[in-house]
């Protein structure tokens, strides 16, 4: 899917989840059905969803997310929606997460250190154990690398763990684990933060009768499509969680997560649009916390097609481009001014590049001298994510302004992520959150499986080579920073902003990480929240 923060289905029936104990969300109304919450008296001191005073234990809280039917699972390697996500990572650890800024931060893992060469790496495991009391050790680290790159399956982090060779990687101990990897891997420890690549027990058969993992919370029930709960695991690593519980509800429409939160039946709802933050924001009924960075929002251009094919071309639409007034109209001002560059804000960042702004008299000039002076072209979109029909509807009237003809073409939400990665020319496009290395390796490389814009370069896969087998960090930021500014110069992504991801939560709830953008280790981490 080439939406790589994990997106939900299209809705089908109501909030069937809601349904459960007499929940109403579409009206709000219904009488409060779940386990009474303890402590949840008043809003405290006025509800910064960050903050709030000394942690508390006890208390359910109600998480509301899109979900995705009857085929959901507790499996974490099969875990694809934003709903599967954040149930892995309540019941599962993985041996590194993502922080802030998309470096790779330890979890199961203890430390890890390469061999000089950079094709061999040794993790050493901290103590950590099973709910069922079993200690996680390597043979259980292994089994799950395995199982995740059997050929036979498709999980979602098989294409992560491509570098290791797992034949040759071994136990070098009962807590540690010798890697082998094909290949000189300096971000090996993306590797080990990658979406899906959860530890599992070596024995582990049955995921959604009675999961066993190592995360903060344990298994109680699960219904899929309709809700789980999980209990506080008392022996976790990290410590425990503050909740007694945490209960996962399914409501596939935002207007029924928008109306469970107003209404008191659920303390936190996933995903909500701008114009409901705007609407909520500050008026005292529930928290708005937004996630920055967490979207990279763009136009993509196929780089080996006319017109595109024409490096003239592709900085003539940078040049259209106002950023400002596409994220102003696309996203209701909810996020930032992209610098078409991918993942602003994370590791290894170009920021030092000049912001460029719209210049429709030398966007005309490159036109001009490229020959495509009554240039017109196709921009596939589709109401598959929020904002794109209202940018494509922005830039088509920004091209006409430097005088191109952009007839904007509308794709099935069901199909479009697998048409564009050919198809068409010009594409709207978004992406989730992840290290820059990653979205060089499976967008930018001759061989990467989803590469949109069809950018390859082999003297651009050299560089990515090289600054895979460079140990220092500085002098590896130093050629990401020659790759970026190629891309800024030459590439196919015109990166126009940066959404926010917006959560809503009740005024009770406290330690919600802002500086979280989706799919890092603080989004949907329950085990630090707390009901005031």
């Amino acid at each position: 899917m080439h939406d790589d923060r994990v997106s939900p289905l299209p809705s089908g029936s109501r909030f069937p989840g809601l349904r459960r104990r007499g929940f109403l969300a579409a009206t709000g109304a219904a009488t409060l059905g779940a386990i009474p919450l303890a402590a949840c008296g008043g809003s405290g001191d006025g509800g910064d969803p960050r903050t709030g005073g000394t942690p508390r234990r006890g208390g359910r809280l109600r998480a509301a997310f899109a979900g995705g039917g009857a085929s959901e699972t507790l499996d974490p390697h099969r875990a694809n929606l934003f709903a599967d996500a954040a149930r892995a990572k309540a019941l599962f650890d993985k041996l590194a997460d993502y922080g802030p800024d998309l470096a790779a931060r330890p979890r199961l893992a203890e430390r890890w250190e390469p061999n000089g060469t950079l094709d061999r790496w040794q993790v050493t495991l901290r103590e950590a154990v099973f709910h069922d009391g079993r200690p996680v050790t390597a043979e259980d680290v292994l089994h799950s690398y395995r199982r995740i790159a059997d050929p036979r399956e498709a999980f979602r982090a098989k294409a992560s763990l491509e570098p290791v060779d797992l034949d040759a990687s071994r136990a070098t101990g009962p807590r540690s684990v010798e890697f082998v990897l094909k290949r000189p891997t300096a971000e090996f420890p993306n590797v080990m933060a990658a979406f899906g690549a959860y530890i599992v027990p070596a024995h582990a058969g049955d995921f959604d009768g009675g999961p066993v993992g190592s995360g903060p919370f344990r298994f109680v029930s699960f219904a899929p499509g309709r809700s789980a709960v999980f209990r506080r695991f008392d022996d976790h690593w990290d410590g425990a969680p503050y909740l007694d519980e945490v209960e996962f509800v399914v409501a596939n429409e935002e207007s029924a997560r928008v109306n469970a939160l107003l209404g008191g039946q659920v303390e936190y709802a996933h995903e909500l649009n701008p114009t409901t933050a705007r609407a909520h924001e500050g008026k005292g009924q529930i928290d708005i916390v937004r996630l920055r960075n967490s979207a990279m929002q763009a136009f993509c251009m196929k780089t080996d097609r006319p017109p595109f094919d024409d490096v003239r071309v592709r900085r003539a639409f940078f040049l259209i481009a106002d950023r400002e007034e596409l994220v102003d109209a696309a996203l209701s001002g909810a996020g930032e001014t992209g610098n078409d560059l991918f993942g602003k804000g994370y590791e290894y960042y170009a920021d030092g590049l000049p912001q460029r702004e719209q210049d429709l008299e030398q966007a005309r000039f490159l036109l001009r001298r490229a020959g495509a002076e009554d240039l017109r072209v196709t921009l596939d979109t589709s109401a598959v994510a929020a904002g794109f029909t209202e940018a494509a509807s922005v830039f088509r009237d920004q091209a006409k302004r430097a005088g191109v003809t952009v007839d904007v073409r509308m794709g099935s939400k069901d199909s479009y992520w697998s048409d564009i990665l050919d198809g068409g020319t010009l594409c709207c496009y978004r992406s989730g959150a992840m290290p820059i290395e990653s979205h060089i390796s499976q967008r930018l490389l001759t061989g990467s499986t989803t590469n949109a814009t069809h950018w390859r370069h082999r003297d651009f896969d050299a560089l990515y080579r090289q600054a895979q087998s460079t140990r220092d960090t500085k002098d590896r930021a130093a050629v990401y920073g020659r790759m970026q500014r190629r891309l800024h110069a030459e590439g196919g992504f015109l990166v126009w902003g940066f959404a926010d991801w917006i959560i809503g939560t009740a005024r009770t709830v406290r330690g919600v990480e802002a500086n979280a953008p989706a799919n890092t280790l603080d989004w949907a981490r329950f085990d630090k929240v707390w009901l005031a």
